[in-house]
Formats: C-alpha cells, structure tokens, sequence
C-alpha cells in the first residue's frame, strides 16, 4: 500500500523464483544453472548452446536491466546484435514482471559474496538503454 508513497519494493520471493526456474529455465539452463554441455562452442545450426547461469558464465556481468529484458523479450535489439538468432524464448504474456524478477533474484542468490561485490562494480555505473 505504501509502494507509492517511496518506500522501497519488497524483495522478491526467492521460492516463487526456484519454482518459475525449475519450471520454464532448467529444461535448457540446467537444474544447478551449469547450462549445456559445450556451452561456448557453437552447434550445427549455427547457434550458440545455452549458456549457464553460475558463476562460470557472464550472465553476472550484465546489470539487471539487461537480464531483465533478455528474459521478457528475449535474445533481440537492443540485448543482441540485429539478426543475431537465438533460441531464448520472449516471456513477456507466459511470466509477469514479479516472476521474472524473482527468477533473476533466485539466479543471483546462487552467486558467492565475491562474484556479488565484482558484479555491484562492474554494473554500478551501467547505463539503462534511453538514458
């Protein structure tokens, strides 16, 4: 009631986050976020594997604005290059904002103390696309 008024948003709900990611994540990023086999080489059709998301990965180094859009919109301008194919589905209608945000938050409470501090420096200063 008082989200209007300037108090902060809650959290989000870690639980809600591993439900949503056991559900519509784990089949292709992997139950332990570890992604596929080979992640870093790319298949037949020309595409990347899907990427994990621990602490072996860059998905720590994007802001959370980008992972954010990455996750609704999926792998498109202004998060790839245009053309770039991926097979990242949008989830903009299948999860709402609060879903995606607890997915993301239930990725990040898997980081260690020491990817958290580097991460929180290397994002500190990164810039929401338009501003």
């Amino acid at each position: 009631m008082l989200a209007g008024c300037g108090e902060p948003a809650p959290p989000p709900d870690l639980k809600l986050g591993a439900s949503v990611y056991a559900q519509h994540c784990a089949a292709c990023h992997g139950a332990k976020l570890e992604g596929q086999p080979n992640w870093q080489q790319r298949l037949s059709n020309d595409r990347m594997p899907t990427p994990p998301h621990d602490e072996s990965d860059h998905t720590w180094h994007h802001p959370p604005h980008v992972l954010f859009g990455i996750t609704k919109f999926g792998l498109v301008p202004p998060f790839a290059p245009p053309g770039y194919e991926s097979d990242m589905p949008a989830f903009a209608g299948k999860l709402s904002d609060d879903e995606i945000r607890a997915v993301l938050a239930y990725i990040e409470s898997r980081w260690s103390p020491e990817v958290l501090k580097l991460r929180k420096e290397m994002t500190r200063n990164a810039r929401r696309p338009g501003s």
